[in-house]
């Protein structure tokens, strides 16, 4: 009997670790599923069916709450993409791209972020989120580091060194965006954790993923790096600024300057961005040509564009003669294919050639109101910066790297949830429920109460249904006596 039960013991933290993980557990599936290997010629990806289970989950605890999951703030500003991307589906040129275009965008820009919004309550379960990112981004890095040093990577300049990760040669800004949102978590982080141990495992994580992102070649994903990262480090103060700066710079000298990272391939494609005016590669002609195309269609269709997923379709008979047939993609086991140019790798572009000034309104007029209230709550709360600074530089990178890529391919669900980490920071403060929505009413009595509001705040928690003045709180109250208040530190 005593055997036994002292073999037991353990099991009682990590049971209990377990079930308040339980409403962010299908967020991390999610994260983890991304690190599968992405098949060639497949639309829809293990990790978008996860993202089902994730909204169906928020929908079963907000349920079992009782409670009114948002407020009239939160539910405008998550609720706004709806019109813009509904009126748009009624003019796509078939019902197939109606259905599937209308999925995807509300997937990605209102249903996982409104789910992860319900289902992440407080800043423990948001680091567990932001250090599973790290952690795939991490993973997918060595795989990228690894086809450059084996030369099986996606084809660049006629020799297999492009870094893909698990994503391939036909999602060549799969692997960069998994490995630039590490880069951008573990920033902040860095910058906002006290733990010293924590706090340089990050930096390290930090500076060990720039090797995958430069070995990606994407000339976007090193841009919107650079200034969400100098963004980040500015809001952590400008003394620290400076310091990380300096270090960074030494750090870049010797991998790029003493171990040959990269070597000339590297430096010549630093180099084409300064010359995207004066001397562009096809690769920018074809995207100049798109946006001026995107442009066109809006002259034509100003209120909601040409239709969602139309913009293939009118493609040609609005582009110049300049604009190639299409990219040639080629290696991780694929054999060469020309794969059509289905956008114009913008994302402000495609809303307003597809959704028109209606859809730019609202789906952009969201991003910037949840990007406003990031930037205010990180003001409000010195004491969260670690949440903060990582969510706020998610959302700014995904904005920046918008004018160089949109949505498609299987890393799209990688933005869903940067959006969605950026969602719950930016609007938990509008939360109406309570932290425990995903427990049910219990009669027995609680050995877990609610902490007096002060001290949450002191730790730079979000408000939860409570008054901002009130007195320390007793036990919460349910139908049947105290209910189970998950500890929101």
């Amino acid at each position: 009997m005593s055997t036994t039960s002292a073999a037991s013991v353990p099991l009682v933290p990590q049971l209990a670790a377990l079930r308040r993980a339980a409403p962010v557990l299908p967020v991390l599936a999610v994260i983890a599923l991304l690190g599968l290997p992405a098949e060639t010629d497949s639309g829809a990806t293990p990790a978008d069916a996860a993202c089902g289970l994730v909204v169906l989950w928020a929908v079963v605890c907000t349920v079992r709450g009782a409670r009114r999951p948002l407020t009239r703030t939160a539910a405008v500003v998550l609720g706004l993409p709806v019109v813009g991307i509904a009126v748009s589906a009624t003019g796509a040129v078939t019902t197939g791209d109606a259905v599937t275009g209308l999925a995807r965008y509300l997937q990605v820009f209102v249903l996982v972020p409104l789910a992860m919004v319900l289902l992440v309550r407080d800043r423990r379960d948001a680091r567990l989120v932001l250090w599973a990112l790290a952690g795939l981004a991490l993973w997918q890095g060595a795989v990228g580091v690894r086809q450059y040093l084996t030369g099986t990577g996606a084809s660049y300049q006629g020799a297999y060194i492009r870094a893909v990760g698990t994503f391939g040669p036909h999602d060549v800004m799969g692997m960069a965006a998994v490995v630039a949102a590490g880069v951008v978590v573990l920033t902040g982080l860095a910058l906002g954790t006290g733990a010293r141990r924590q706090r340089l495992a990050a930096a390290g994580g930090a500076l060990v993923l720039l090797v995958p992102l430069a070995l990606s070649f994407s000339r976007g994903a090193w841009i919107a790096t650079a200034v969400t990262c100098g963004a980040q480090l500015l809001l952590a103060g400008v003394r620290r600024a400076l310091k990380v700066f300096a270090a960074a710079t030494a750090a870049c000298v010797v991998l790029v300057g003493g171990f040959g990272v990269g070597g000339s391939v590297l430096q010549e494609r630093l180099t084409s961005i300064t010359q995207v005016a004066g001397a562009p590669d096809q690769s920018v002609v074809d995207r100049y040509t798109m946006w001026a195309a995107s442009v066109d269609m809006w002259r034509e269709h100003p209120v909601r564009g040409v239709g969602l997923k139309a913009f293939p379709a009118y493609r040609d008979s609005h582009a110049s003669l300049a604009l190639s047939s299409g990219s040639d993609t080629e290696g991780d086991g694929q054999a060469f294919r020309r794969q059509p140019l289905l956008s114009p790798h913008n994302m402000y572009m495609l809303l307003l050639s597809e959704q028109g000034l209606l859809g730019l309104l609202t789906v952009a007029g969201s991003w910037l109101a949840l990007l406003v209230g990031a930037l205010r709550r990180l003001r409000r709360a010195p004491h969260a910066r670690d949440c903060a600074l990582a969510a706020c530089g998610l959302l700014l990178w995904q904005l920046v790297n918008f004018l160089y890529s949109d949505i498609g391919g299987p890393s799209t669900t990688v933005t869903a949830v940067c959006f969605g980490v950026a969602a719950w920071w930016s609007l938990a403060g509008h939360f109406a429920g309570s932290t425990a929505m995903c427990r049910r009413p219990s009669a027995a009595p609680s050995l877990l109460v609610a902490p007096p509001l002060s001290a949450s705040l002191e730790r730079g928690d979000p408000p939860r249904g409570g008054a901002a003045n009130g007195p320390s709180p007793a036990p919460l109250q349910g139908p049947s006596g105290p209910v189970a208040e998950s500890d929101p530190r």
